[in-house]
């Protein structure tokens, strides 16, 4: 079951609820028993050690996507 973290806008303090995702959206209550909550953006990293891809030789012409022609 997914564990969403929360910030209570009375005290400040910040807690996690395991819940399942139909119910992420629904209110929650800090543990100090204050109803204003609202829900944090939890950023997620993963370790791991896979190989870093070569750059094509597209990509090294500088920026990129972003005006540098490797699309296409």
């Amino acid at each position: 079951m997914p564990r969403y973290e929360y910030r209570c806008r009375t005290c400040g303090d910040t807690f996690e609820l395991s819940r399942p995702m139909a119910q992420s959206s629904a209110p929650a209550n800090c543990p100090a028993g204050h109803d204003d909550t609202v829900k944090l953006l939890s950023t997620v990293a993963v370790g791991g050690s896979a190989p870093t891809p070569a750059a094509s030789p597209r990509a090294t012409g500088g920026g990129g996507c972003c005006g540098g022609g490797c699309c296409g």
